[in-house]
This record gives structure tokens, C-alpha cells and sequence, in this order.
């Protein structure tokens, strides 16, 4: 049995994909970190979005503590914290690998991490293309993908867990899919939930192409026709759009036909959709 609890998220007014775990062996924290976009619009983040950041924060400590196991896909601040060390203390760690496939930012970052957890977990193992038993539960990690379309911002690793015939994955960063590698691993895993880093959006034009975007749409669609996934929270990066329903339409249409639900991860929760970061000019006025 599976048991996913979304702990922070865009669609909850910060920057997170923090998600946990339970299964009848053991429970796990993927990416435990949250941060704020330093600049939206030109302008710092509102208080509204510090309090919701200090909220969420607080309430991934407190599973971090429950946790076995603890993931960091990547190193990017919203995804761990390298000033909270302590989280890790007797936990089993897996990581991105700190030196191959990673570019030279987030390779410091990974080394100066390192240092920091020194001796604190359980165990420390690579996570990269590896797969780990605990019990009936497995998790599985794909190889490093982009984060993103090109190399440029480093790799990440997708997460698969399952137990008791139930599978969820975890994509991280991968904006999109709109990369064949990164499509590949959820087809091939099949799971019945997908937690998606959909399409960078609200970049459009600028930093994510058009392309980009009709591959990811292509691939989301490959997702529901070629999986039993049940639900897809489409999540992180495409959630910084107001006009994120617009952009995926035929997604949408495509789930509606295939008995798939495509939801945020405050929807899924039933908690309200609270775009922060996105409506950020409007919290100044």
C-alpha cells in the first residue's frame, strides 16, 4: 500500500515538490526544501509568501523526522537544504550523484552538502539509475535526465515507488517532459499516479520554447494513452502560469477521454489553489 502525502507545492504558493511517503515498510521524504522566487515582476517575494514559505517549511521538518528515508533529486534549494544538516541525522540518504552527470553549480553545491551531512545519516548511497528493497517496497531511480530541455541547468533523477501492487513516480525537474529520456522512465514504470514537473510556461517564448511545449504536450498524451496512470499532478514549474490551463488544452481534452485526472497538487489534496509566486503583483496592490 501506498500512502502520498503533498506537503509543499507551487499550487500551495511556494516553490516545492516536498512529497511523503508512506508504505508498509517504511516511510520516505522526497526533495525535503522549499524556497521563493528572489524576483517575480521585478519585485521581492510578499510577505504572504514568507509566512506560507516559514508554514511549509515547519511541516516538512516535522516529516523529515518521521521519515527512514530521505531523497534529494538534485541540488536546487527548493528541492533540500544544505543549512539544515540535522534533518538527515540516522536517516537512510539517497542522492543525485555530486559528480557524474551534473553541471559544475550544482557540483559545488553537492560537495559543500556532503560536508555538511559528514556523518549524520544512516547511510549515504548514489541514487542514479539504482534501485533499493526495503521490504515489499521498492524505489527505483532513473538515470540522470536534463533538468529541463539541454544540460544546461544539470541533471535530476525520477523517482518510482511501489508497494502492494500500487506505483507512484516523481518526476523532478524535468519541465515538461519534453525530452524522450524523460518520458521514457514513467512509460516504462507505468505508474498510477505521476507527480509531473510540467512545462516551464510561464518562460514561454523566453527561456522555454514552443517546441518544448507541443513535445511535452505530445509526451503527457503518450503518458495517458500508454499507462494505467490514474491521476497526474501536473505541478512546479507550470504552476507559475495564470494561464496554465490554456496552455495544455489538448492534455486536458486527452485525460477527459481517457478517464485520466490531470489536477494540481492542491486540488488532489483539496486544499484551495494559491499561486503566490504567479499572482505576486497583485499581493503588492
Amino acid at each position: 500500500m501506498l500512502n502520498v502525502k503533498l506537503l509543499a507545492f507551487d499550487s500551495f504558493g511556494v516553490r516545492s515538490m516536498a512529497t511523503f511517503v508512506e508504505t508498509d515498510d517504511l516511510a520516505v521524504l522526497i526533495d525535503p526544501g522549499v524556497s521563493l522566487a528572489p524576483s517575480r515582476y521585478g519585485l521581492t517575494p510578499h510577505p504572504i509568501e514568507e509566512q506560507r514559505l516559514s508554514e511549509l517549511w515547519t511541516d516538512i521538518k516535522e516529516h523529515a523526522a518521521r521519515s527512514d528515508v530521505l531523497i534529494v533529486t538534485h541540488y536546487h534549494y527548493d528541492h533540500y537544504d544544505p543549512e539544515e544538516p540535522e534533518l538527515y541525522e540516522g536517516k537512510i540518504v539517497y542522492l543525485k550523484h555530486p559528480k557524474d552527470s551534473i553541471n559544475k553549480s550544482q557540483a559545488g553545491r553537492a560537495s559543500h552538502f556532503l560536508d555538511k551531512l559528514d556523518e549524520l545519516p544512516k547511510s549515504i548511497d548514489f541514487a542514479d539509475g539504482n534501485e533499493f528493497k526495503h521490504g515489499a517496497t521498492i524505489i527505483k531511480f532513473s538515470p540522470p535526465v536534463y533538468h529541463g530541455t539541454n544540460p544546461k541547468l544539470g541533471y535530476v533523477v525520477e523517482v518510482s515507488i511501489s508497494c502492494g501492487g500500487e506505483k507512484m513516480v516523481f518526476t523532478s525537474d524535468v519541465e515538461g517532459p519534453s525530452v524522450a529520456d524523460q518520458a521514457e522512465f514513467i512509460l516504462q514504470e507505468n505508474p498510477d499516479l505521476l507527480i509531473l514537473d510540467g512545462p516551464m510556461t510561464y518562460m514561454l517564448g523566453f527561456r522555454y520554447s514552443r517546441k518544448s511545449l507541443a513535445l511535452s504536450i505530445e509526451n503527457i498524451n503518450r503518458i495517458i494513452k500508454e499507462t494505467s496512470v490514474k491521476s497526474i499532478l501536473v505541478e512546479h514549474h507550470f504552476m507559475r502560469d495564470l494561464k496554465y490551463k490554456e496552455r495544455i488544452a489538448e492534455v486536458y481534452e486527452c485525460a477527459a477521454e481517457n478517464d485520466v485526472s490531470i489536477i494540481t497538487a492542491a486540488e488532489y489534496i483539496g486544499r484551495e489553489i494559491d499561486m503566490l509566486e504567479a499572482r505576486r503583483k497583485e499581493l503588492y496592490q
